[in-house]
């Protein structure tokens, strides 16, 4: 079964502050994830619907460690973010927390409200008009994480709740 996924378009050098506000940090994932993008798209939290994805410009989740930035994104639903590259500890913390990073050299070639299919096998973005922009590979250790719904699902399904939670 194939699904499309509605864009969500924004720019380049999308940091963690903007993914996770400092402000909002004292409170649980839930009021965050509230805050998320609202100081470069003010209309994004009330609009997302689960099954979207994000594209972007370079340097996606550049900034500090903060493993909330990707939560957030999980948290509203958002299975993949599209970019000609991400910040390293933001490739690692999402594929730990499940979320699909697509590297996508391309990615400006997809516009805002765009319906994009993802091929996780080749891996490719559909644009609407049929056209296959190449993503660069993923190690099936991370698709295997993702597809888990993260590593601590991953883990809990491998040796049991018992052995991941204490």
């Amino acid at each position: 079964m194939t699904h499309t996924h509605k864009v969500w378009k924004l720019g380049a050098d999308i940091d963690t502050d903007v993914l996770a506000p400092g402000h909002a940090m004292k409170h649980g994932l839930d009021v965050l994830a509230r805050h998320c993008l609202e100081s470069v798209r003010p209309d994004f939290v009330a609009g997302v619907r689960k099954g979207d994805v994000i594209v972007a410009g370079p340097n996606f989740g550049i900034g500090s460690s903060r493993e909330q930035a990707a939560a957030v994104l999980v948290r509203l639903g958002i299975v993949a973010v599209i970019a000609p590259s991400f910040s390293g500890l933001y490739f690692r913390n999402a594929f730990n927390l499940g979320l699909l990073l697509l590297t996508c050299a391309e990615a400006d070639a997809v516009s805002e409200g765009d319906a994009v299919t993802l091929d996780w096998q080749a891996p490719a973005v559909i644009t609407p008009q049929g056209r296959a922009l190449a993503c660069d590979p993923i190690p099936p250790f991370l698709m295997d994480m993702v597809r888990a719904g993260g590593l601590l699902n991953q883990l809990r399904t491998r040796f049991g709740k018992e052995a991941v939670n204490g």
